[in-house]
């Protein structure tokens, strides 16, 4: 099922609605062309006995006053035929067997009077229905009154077996369906690319918001129906709404740095020209709040580059440079850096929140290993609600590692593993926080080459 027709979308909506309203179209039109044609195939029948019937009714009226004779017109075949299927019937009202004339066709017994079975006409009409043969078969009969006068009233009837009427009828029904069948087919092919074509302005409003948040485009470009113009209006006044935002609040966040820096080097400064208590208080509480300021600016950086449509960036290259620089640093200690990159990823978001976040990392692997640090990336699923693509960054060292207790105080604000490693102990809680900003997520565990192992889940482009 592709993306366009799946459960719960437009499309399936449609096509359901219009399947439902052609099923129940095709049928009444169905019903009421079987229904028609089938009244049209007996008033077709019928007209056929009424030739019959009119043949032997006037031969009743010139035959002579209390004679019932035998008419001779009718010598058709079908009629002489014992128990053709085809019968007709002279019976006088009132009269006993001797009254009776029937077809040669029917050598016993009498065909029944539809009158008598509450088959009414109008005055001068012949009657028409269904009766039982002999053979208990189903007859289409008509039947006249004919009144001669002193007391000479008959009742003159003429019947046909009905598999002939009823076979024509299944015939026509057999083709009645199969052209249902196919205008039903037709109707869904056309329903199917009317949808695909009046759905695709959606369609090519999701892959624009796609470029969108990729950030091959700022805005929804392209012309749109009247009736989804409005919604693409919207849409680009709400990215340039929030682009307006996050700069001012970048603009804030930069007036707020340079605020508080200069304060800050001012109390540092002037605690720094004395040794009482109070100096060494200020000076401790100064560095704290430098620290808490920056990590706190710099979370805020983050948040507010992080919120605004996110660009591309290749992975290899960034990995690999850094991997280079990170061993050329530490060549003094002969730190190898073997690294493992799966080609064509690329990350959704900021080059520079990648270098940052995989820089830390590698950092602190050279800084804790022994003899080697191993970086792998490679793609695989995020745990996420929106199933996203994600890719892994896998650094592993050969240092001491970790235990589970230490690890979880990773993710506090400044703390540090060791005061024995240079670094202000906020690399790693800017990791985890960048990650999570971008909807990853940060995790440690033990490294197979026995040391620490930090993997870094980001989303893939």
């Amino acid at each position: 099922m592709t993306d366009e027709a799946k459960p719960g979308s437009l499309a399936v909506r449609l096509m359901l609605s219009a399947i439902a309203i052609m099923l129940v179209v095709l049928t009444l039109v169905g019903l009421v062309l079987s229904g028609l044609y089938r009244n049209a195939a007996e008033r077709s029948f019928d007209r056929r006995l009424d030739i019959y019937l009119k043949t032997i009714v006037a031969e009743l009226a010139n035959a002579a006053p209390g004679q019932l004779p035998q008419p001779q017109a009718m010598a058709d075949p079908l009629f002489l035929f014992p128990n053709s299927g085809w019968y007709w019937q002279v019976a006088k009202v009132g009269g006993g067997p001797q009254d009776h004339r029937t077809s040669p066709s029917l050598p016993s017994g009498m065909l029944p009077i539809l009158s008598e079975m509450g088959v009414e006409a109008p005055p001068g009409r012949m009657r028409q229905g269904y009766a039982a043969g002999p053979l208990g078969e189903t007859l289409r009969a008509v039947e006249r009154d004919l009144d001669l006068g002193k007391d000479e009233r008959f009742v003159v009837s003429v019947a046909a077996v009905s598999s002939e009427l009823e076979e024509e009828i299944s015939a026509f029904n057999l083709v009645l369906v199969g052209t249902l069948v196919v205008l039903a087919i037709a109707f869904l092919v056309v329903v199917l690319i009317q949808v695909r074509y009046g759905l695709r302005p959606l369609a090519r409003i999701s892959q624009a918001l796609a470029a969108v948040r990729s950030g091959k485009t700022e805005r929804l470009d392209g012309a749109y129906p009247e009736e989804i113009a409005p919604l693409v209006r919207e849409v680009n006044m709400l990215v340039d709404a929030n682009r307006e935002i996050v700069e001012r609040a970048r603009t804030h966040v930069g007036n707020l740095a340079h605020a508080l820096k200069t304060p800050l080097s001012v109390l540092m400064n002037e605690a720094g020209t004395r040794d009482d208590p109070l100096a060494v208080l200020v000076r401790d509480q100064a560095g704290v709040m430098r620290d808490q300021v920056a990590h706190h600016l710099e979370r805020a950086r983050m948040a507010a580059r992080v919120s605004v449509v996110a660009g591309l960036c290749e992975v290899t290259p960034v990995v690999t440079s850094l991997a280079r620089t990170m061993e050329k640093i530490n060549r003094a200690r002969d730190i190898a850096i073997d690294v493992k990159v799966v080609d064509d990823v690329r990350f959704r978001g900021e080059r520079q929140d990648i270098e940052e976040m995989v820089g830390n990392l590698i950092d602190n692997a050279c800084k804790w290993a022994s003899t080697r640090v191993e970086v792998e990336v490679c793609i695989g699923r995020g745990r996420s609600v929106s199933d996203r693509v994600f890719f892994h960054v896998i650094i592993d060292d050969d240092g001491p590692g970790l235990d589970p207790a230490r690890r979880a105080d990773v993710g506090r604000r400044g703390r540090r593993l060791d005061e024995s490693k240079p670094g202000s102990g906020l690399g790693l809680s800017i990791v985890q926080e960048l990650a999570t900003l971008y909807g990853g997520r940060f995790d440690l565990g033990a490294a197979p080459i026995g040391g620490l192992r930090c993997e870094l889940v980001l989303p893939a482009a």
